[in-house]
């Protein structure tokens, strides 16, 4: 080893990025060690506080299309942002856009207020009836169908 010293910390963050050693795979297939970059918990917890700040829970009077039309440019440049490299690091935080998503349809919905499962279904068939209708289902995060 040509290393000199100790030096416990093998990562830094830099422009919402986190720098660190990650699994990657080479055009054989083969798995290595590669030190890339993917999106920061500092980040994601931001973007995940934006969402909360929306506070799409208080916006029963909105159709989906509405909420399509104002929060799909942020989402979409997140994703051109951040997406780059280790794409997966994101979905975390698209998940959660997913779930909020769930939280107001239960407040618009008389009959999926009572019912988290069947609104994440409801929103599911949403989904994969219009999935360019929000960027993150474009890229495959959608919530579940039954």
């Amino acid at each position: 080893d040509d290393r000199r010293g100790e030096n416990p910390v093998q990562k830094f963050d830099f422009l919402g990025y986190t720098f660190r050693p990650r699994r990657s795979k080479n055009r054989y297939g083969k798995f290595f060690i590669n030190f890339t970059p993917g999106v920061s918990r500092k980040a994601c917890k931001a973007m995940r506080q934006e969402i909360r700040r929306w506070r799409l829970h208080l916006k029963p009077d909105k159709q989906i299309e509405d909420l399509s039309r104002m929060f799909n440019p942020v989402i979409r440049g997140w994703i051109n942002y951040f997406g780059g490299f280790y794409k997966t690091e994101l979905y975390s935080v698209l998940r959660h856009m997913n779930r909020a998503l769930v939280q107001w349809a239960r407040r618009k919905y008389k009959r999926l207020y009572r019912y988290r499962r069947r609104a994440e279904y409801w929103l599911g068939r949403i989904a994969k009836r219009e999935p360019r209708l929000l960027a993150h289902w474009q890229m495959g995060v959608s919530p579940s169908v039954r």
